[in-house]
């Protein structure tokens, strides 16, 4: 196949560029700091508030943990079924629209979110949550359709690289507004808000650019007379997972992939809790440590898909994922109020974290056999990633409650990059024996 042109790939990398700005302001900054800010007691000494919800008490930020992992875990339950009527009906442009809407309309409903409405606040983390990584269930599977194998590597990083350089633009603007309220007449918390609801303009505003240049499905034609579509995900998933034991280099990379996952997809998830928190980090200076990610995870993306030019994914890959290890225990041992040394970390994580996320997703595409029906294989690749998070943020939350510190919850992150680094070895062994 040829890779589509120029107009597409860059529509396709502008979805990026428009839904990373809930990775950053939602997800990894301001929106974590004003969540603690108003579940926390106000004393910057407590290293652990607590809410009570539901008739139970709750460390705050394991009860965000445990909000995400309820998210994830919806999502890799829809995702099944979201895939199939995709495939069948080749609409996967309608659903990319849907849940790039309803998560833009959670983030922007943000915006009402204070200490008297905790619940709230929470179903519209949950909300933007599934928008988001349901979109990208769709999003991803674009990519083997409109890259050739051999630009893959390339394109994954363009995309990654895009939204990174969006999110940061809007990341600045809402810093502007956070670090001086009161040259716009508004308070702290109001700032916060507003920063939400330009999230959600955002998202919605640029997805719809990208929606426009990216190409409609075609349906499956072996699929019009298979059962139900709401069972037909399922199905295929069983499919996908039957297809593995003739693929034995993709089923050891799908097991390395889960484990590893795990712990970079929770530190991402946790990181600005862990440092407000936990660290006692002010919201200033936890905003521009995620800015230097984000700058940081640009060249990465691209230095690291270099890497894997010239000594290959797998090799590339197991060296991000040793960086990981160095940098849990880094992050374990940073002393409370250590600004200087979360900077530190702050680079090297954005290094490796665009690097690793972007040689991932188009490694799995290199692995797939030759199909038309990419969204499925997407799927499982989705569902297997979902309920890593689940696992990663619930551990991450529970052994934070059971020790009453998240640094142990952190330092536990070491076992799941381990356990990856290890599948990994086997499946660049297993491929080495097939091509032997």
């Amino acid at each position: 196949m040829h890779t589509a042109p120029k107009k597409v790939i860059n529509g396709w990398a502008m979805y990026d560029w428009a839904n990373s700005v809930y990775n950053l302001v939602i997800t990894s900054t301001i929106f974590p700091a004003y969540y603690e800010s108003v579940t926390g007691d106000g004393n910057d000494a407590t290293v652990n508030d607590t809410v009570r919800i539901f008739g139970r008490e709750f460390v705050n930020t394991s009860l965000y943990n445990y909000a995400l992992a309820i998210a994830f875990l919806i999502v890799a339950f829809i995702s099944p079924i979201l895939s199939s009527i995709a495939d069948y009906k080749g609409n996967k442009k309608k659903f990319l629209f849907f849940f790039c809407t309803m998560g833009s309309i959670a983030c922007s409903a943000m915006y009402f979110f204070d200490k008297t409405n905790l619940v709230y606040g929470l179903f519209c983390l949950i909300i933007a949550c599934i928008g988001f990584w349901s979109s990208l269930v769709f999003y991803n599977s674009y990519l083997p359709e409109i890259a050739a194998p051999e630009d893959q590597d390339k394109v994954s990083a363009k995309g990654f690289a895009m939204g990174y350089i969006g999110s940061v633009i809007l990341q600045v603007i809402c810093f502007v507004f956070v670090m001086s309220p009161k040259t716009f007449g508004i308070d702290g918390g109001k700032a916060a808000q507003i920063s939400f609801l330009l999230v959600g303009i955002w998202w919605w505003g640029f997805g719809q650019l990208a929606l426009s240049r990216l190409p409609h499905g075609k349906p499956s034609e072996h699929k019009k007379n298979e059962g139900s579509i709401l069972t037909n995900g399922y199905k295929e998933l069983n499919i996908v997972w039957k297809q593995l034991s003739a693929l034995p280099v993709l089923k050891r990379y799908l097991a390395a992939f889960f484990f590893y996952n795990m712990g970079v997809q929770t530190v991402m998830l946790a990181a600005t809790l862990y440092g407000k928190s936990e660290l006692n980090i002010p919201t200033t200076n936890l905003i521009i440590a995620i800015l230097i990610i984000q700058l940081v995870a640009v060249p990465g993306a691209f230095l690291i898909a270099k890497l894997s030019e010239k000594i290959g994914n797998f090799r590339a890959l197991m060296i991000t994922i040793c960086i990981w290890i160095v940098l849990c225990i880094v992050g374990y041992n940073i002393p409370r109020n250590g600004i200087n040394q979360f900077y530190t970390l702050a680079v090297l994580v954005g290094f490796v974290m665009g690097g690793i996320q972007s040689l991932s997703r188009s490694t799995y595409a290199k692995l797939m056999p030759e199909t038309k029906d990419t969204t499925s294989f997407f799927s499982f690749y989705d569902v297997t990633e979902k309920i890593a998070i689940v696992i990663g943020m619930f551990s991450f939350g529970y052994i934070n409650e059971l020790t009453g510190s998240q640094r142990n919850s952190v330092l536990a992150l070491i076992i799941f990059f381990i356990l990856g680094l290890i599948m990994l070895m086997f499946a660049m062994n297993k491929q080495k024996t097939e091509f032997a």
